[in-house]
């Protein structure tokens, strides 16, 4: 085969796997079109109780933190601002509004290790698993910067009222 041939029989690869990759994407974006980020403010006699800079990992099914969905504003890695409240927890994702996981959406709070395309050291990601709708709880991994994983774990857990923490 030619070096020509072989560049083709390469961009050919490459065109099929990036069709596929696209393919996959949109198939899951229509699967999970029935789930909305809760998009808004918190109420205004939240009382700000801690803050944290770092990285939005993802969001998945509960207890299956290889399977991403995809909501709009939260289908992507990013920088992320928590602000924990007494009222819940808000998430500025940069070019997305902000997301308000009021307490009673609030169902657990701990560390974990991996999520989708993720690994990090023991226990270096938080856990914010949450209910996107009535029947559904999700989780949403974040990694802090400025604090420890286990850091904003412990800000959010007193939020969480023992009504929203059967899943």
């Amino acid at each position: 085969m030619t070096r020509e041939g072989a560049l083709l029989v390469m961009a050919g690869v490459a065109v099929v796997l990036l069709a596929l990759l696209a393919w996959a994407w949109v198939r899951r974006t229509r699967r999970d079109a029935r789930y909305t980020a809760p998009v808004g403010e918190l109420p205004d006699d939240a009382v700000e109780t801690a803050v944290f800079s770092g990285l939005y990992v993802a969001t998945t099914r509960h207890d299956e933190p290889l399977e991403r969905l995809a909501i709009r504003g939260l289908g992507f890695r990013s920088r992320v601002d928590v602000t924990v409240t007494t009222a819940g927890v808000a998430l500025d994702l940069p070019g997305q509004p902000r997301i308000a996981l009021t307490r009673d959406r609030l169902v657990d709070a701990a560390q974990a290790t991996v999520a989708i395309d993720r690994v990090v050291e023991r226990d270096g990601l938080a856990r914010v698993s949450w209910r996107i709708d009535d029947d559904t709880v999700v989780d949403t991994y974040l990694r802090p910067q400025d604090a420890s994983a286990k850091a904003l774990a412990d800000a959010i857990r007193p939020l969480i009222t023992p009504t929203g923490s059967d899943a």
